[in-house]
Formats: C-alpha cells, structure tokens, sequence
C-alpha cells in the first residue's frame, strides 16, 4: 500500500499536542448483534470488567432495541458506562417511518450516538451532507456525537486518504466547533473494518494528526480538547501500540466488543497508558 501523504490533500498544520484533559475513550459498537435477552448480560460484564479502569471512559452501543434494557441494567449496577445509539434520524419528528429520533434516543437512555459508520456510508449511502445534518441534530438535542471518516482501500492505494479525510471532516467541522470537546470524531479505515486487517500505529497516528490539524485551523481550542478515536479491527494484542499515539485518543471498538473480557483488556490498556501520562 501507498503511504498515506502520497496523496494531494493539503498539509494540515499546527496540530496541539496531546492534552492532558483528553480522557481516553473506549467505544464499543456492538452493531447487529445483542439487541434481546443477551444485552443486558454482556452490559453488566463490561461494567464489571472495567468498573476500576476510571482513568478511560467506557461506552457501548447496542442496538435500538436493547438501548432502554442496557441503560437500566447499568442504571442499577451504578456504572459509569456510557451508552452510544448506533446511528439517529436527522428529522426530529414526524412522517419517517422506520426512523429513530434523537428525543427518543435520549429518552431510552442514549447519551452518545455514533454517525456516519462506515457502513452506514458504504452499505446505506449515506453522503457527507446527511452526516453533518445528523450531527447538528444531535448536538442541538445534546445527544454526544462519535463522528466517523474513513477512506476505502482503493482511496488509500490511489493515495487518497488525506483528501477523503479532509472532505468528511469539514462536512461537520462547524458543527464540532459549535461546542468544543462534545463531539468526537472516529478515524476508521475502511479496509481494516471487519477484516482482521490494522493500520500501522504509525500510518493511523498521520492521519489523526492530520484530523487534528484541520481542527487547529477552526480553533487550538478545537483541537486541544476533540478526542480523536481509532477504529478498525482493534483487539487487545494491537490496543496498547495504537493508543500510545500522541494523537489517539482511544477506539471505536467493533467485534471485540462483543467479549467483555477482551473489550476490558482494551480498557485496561488505555487506562494504564492515561496513568503512565498522569505520572510523568
């Protein structure tokens, strides 16, 4: 594969650096699975598993129909996990049938939702302009944002992937910079998504750093509080070398967090690297 600046997308400059206030953030996109009676029992083994991991925040996001069963089983175990929605209506209400809102997301105890997934692009076309409409919708309903860009294998060997990057970002980017550190935006090739596949550490911290460098251009306010994730077949054997990067912030999980106890190594390992940082 081509590096990835071999591309004609602008260089993106004055990236801040890592920030001491970016708490890392642990997502887990549960997809179409989990969403009856075996929900609530993988929340509460996630909870469990990472209820000491305090320095890393932790959120699931099992489907429509499990989001008010997890938000009460995690309600009585009195975890701080958080719960994600897997994606959202643009419109508030009315005539969509088959559409969810953001108000019922809240009320089914949704505080984050994941946007523009790679597969909702790819496999559902849905375009920058939807994404970005769907991210004012949630941010002005207060529901938190995971925003997800991501170029496809032929994009990266062409030596697209700044360029594509680019494009998706500034789709949203005066959303973001509406309310700084709300939203989080999610760098999810979408060759690695599914298949085993992994950036290098490397080639994933250029593209962040390149994110982070389009923020800077809004605001260094922008830049130093947004948290940045990686997704894209990320495990326990290859967490710790990812998020060790100055730029990543912490994953948007996707397989692997259907094992709690694989998920909460993924955790851990964010965890011990904030408290490294914390120790200097």
């Amino acid at each position: 594969m081509k590096p990835v600046n071999d591309g004609g997308a602008p260089e993106a400059t004055g990236a801040a650096p890592r920030a001491g206030s970016r708490r890392p953030l642990i997502a887990g996109n549960w997809k179409m699975n989990a969403g009856g009676q075996d929900a609530c029992p993988l929340a509460a083994a996630v909870a469990k598993a990472t209820r000491e991991l305090t320095r890393a925040e932790v959120v699931v996001a099992p489907p429509f129909t499990a989001i008010a069963a997890v938000a009460h089983e995690l309600a009585e175990a009195k975890s701080e996990v958080g719960i994600a929605a897997q994606n959202m209506s643009a419109e508030v209400s009315g005539a969509f049938t088959g559409e969810i809102s953001s108000g019922m997301l809240k009320d089914a105890g949704a505080t984050w939702v994941i946007l523009g997934h790679s597969e909702r692009r790819q496999l559902f076309a849905e375009t920058d302009e939807s994404v970005a409409r769907k991210v004012a919708s949630a941010i002005a309903a207060e529901l938190r944002p995971i925003v997800c860009v991501g170029e496809t294998l032929e994009q990266r060997e062409a030596g697209d992937t700044l360029a594509v990057v680019e494009r998706q970002v500034r789709a949203f980017l005066d959303e973001l910079a509406k309310q700084p550190g709300f939203g989080v935006i999610a760098y999810e090739p979408v060759w690695a998504i599914g298949t085993g596949k992994v950036a290098r550490a490397e080639d994933a911290q250029e593209v962040h750093a390149f994110i982070r460098g389009l923020l800077a251009k809004a605001s260094e306010d922008l830049a130093g509080v947004t948290r940045i994730l990686y997704g894209g077949s990320v495990k326990a054997d290859n967490a710790e070398g990812l998020l060790a990067q100055d730029d990543i912030d912490g994953a948007l999980v996707g397989g692997a967090s259907l094992d709690a106890a694989g998920f909460a190594k993924i955790v851990d390992a964010a965890h011990r690297l904030a408290e490294r940082a914390e120790q200097g």
